[in-house]
């Protein structure tokens, strides 16, 4: 044929016809709905805790299997993007948005055999039609405008998300018992459940969150750790029916804890603390002096504490970060006492009436703790003689006629 502009002008014209046929076409296949076979079943996965902080409550996700259709896919809605811009500032601020993913089921399982994580699995016992809401509301939840949602570790998490999604699909007919839950807790209790006490993460989170979490959670507020929704769905009906039909393990593996040392806990390092202010207190006072480092080190530190408890109190948007009494003890202004007290002479007048403000801080923190408005980490005792100790000395240092 010969390239003529008449016949350029054709094919392109042709090509653009072709490619609205396209347009036009595979729109409709793209929406159009998979209908699941009357084989399809589908179950609620439960992963056990891993070693790391994030990995402490489990995971929870929902599996959709149809071998005539060739679907065996998981909707995991505890993925977020480490690629996000100013990622780590909106983590810290509460702004990080997490979001619904499918994948293969072979591929989400690789990665607990990895980590050496158990899995369960609770197929649910559901109609046809019910089987078919719920695939289409995932399916529908998985689209890019609708997967993404604002993370919020008590009330939107990837455990949270498994009986929001049956409660919008199932109801009114879905029924949640409450009789297995004996004991009452609070959000505090649910969630040291799942660490070691004497550990870093255990004190960050006891420090970081405030008096809301201190408040007994209804039944229905359980379901924000992963076993709590595998208990609850244990312990539900659609109508007459068991929620659950069928329970099993999946993989039966337990992840290879390392080893701990007392000497890199925060209760030794607080012992220490303790030590060394006791011995250089007395010092201080067998030689009328004073120790301008432990000062500071210590006023410092406080003062750093208390800089980010009230960063997330007023300037993020996390829930639970609110009301915290932890910033009687830690407070900001410390970092202006411990800029005076680096001085050798020129101490404020002021700094006297500080430090016993700080003295009844403390017991003011004991008495908040005693009647129950919020509970303290039970390391903090150990800090708080070290501090009232110091305190104390600064005091009658500074008032020496007192």
């Amino acid at each position: 044929m010969t390239d003529t502009p008449t016949a350029r002008s054709a094919m392109k014209y042709l090509r653009s016809l072709l490619f609205l046929w396209i347009l036009c076409t595979a729109g409709p296949l793209r929406a159009q709905e998979i209908a699941l076979s009357p084989e399809a079943r589908i179950s609620v996965l439960t992963c056990g805790p891993g070693t790391e902080l994030y990995a402490s409550f489990g995971h929870t996700a929902f599996r959709v299997q149809d071998p005539k259709q060739g679907i065996d896919w998981i909707y995991n809605y505890g993925t977020f993007d480490f690629n996000t811009p100013n990622f780590y500032m909106k983590f810290a601020r509460g702004k990080l948005r997490y979001a619904l993913t499918k994948q293969s089921f072979e591929n989400f399982l690789y990665t607990y055999q990895l980590e050496n994580r158990w899995v369960r699995e609770q197929w649910l016992q559901l109609s046809r039609s019910q089987k078919q809401d719920i695939f289409s509301f995932l399916e529908k939840n998985n689209r890019p405008e609708n997967r993404y949602y604002q993370y919020d570790f008590l009330r939107e998490n990837c455990a949270t998300k498994i009986p929001e999604v049956l409660m919008k699909v199932l109801q009114p007919g879905l029924i949640w018992e409450e009789e297995h839950l004996k004991e009452p807790m609070t959000f505090r209790d649910l969630i040291q459940q799942n660490l070691n006490r004497n550990s870093w993460s255990s004190l960050g989170i006891d420090l970081a969150l405030g008096a809301r979490i201190d408040r007994e959670a209804r039944p229905l507020d359980y379901v924000f750790l992963p076993d709590y929704v595998m208990q609850q769905l244990n312990h539900s009906r659609v109508g007459d029916e068991a929620l659950v039909e069928y329970s099993r393990t999946v993989l039966d593996l337990d992840p290879t804890v390392p080893p701990t040392y007392f000497t890199a806990s925060p209760l030794f390092w607080m012992l220490v603390l303790l030590f060394l202010t006791g011995a250089i207190t007395w010092i201080d006072f067998r030689n009328g002096s004073r120790s301008r480092v432990l000062d500071f080190l210590l006023f410092f530190l406080t003062g750093l504490s208390g800089l980010v408890i009230a960063f997330l109190w007023f300037f993020t948007d996390h829930h639970d970060t609110v009301w915290n009494a932890n910033i009687l003890w830690a407070l900001p202004l410390n970092l202006i006492a411990a800029y005076y007290l680096i001085r050798k002479e020129n101490i404020p007048g002021w700094m006297s009436r500080y430090l016993l403000f700080l003295l009844v801080a403390i017991v003011l923190c004991l008495l908040i703790w005693i009647i129950g408005l919020q509970r303290f980490s039970p390391l903090l005792p150990v800090l708080w003689m070290a501090f009232g100790l110091r305190y104390f000395f600064l005091y009658r240092h500074l008032n020496p006629r007192t």
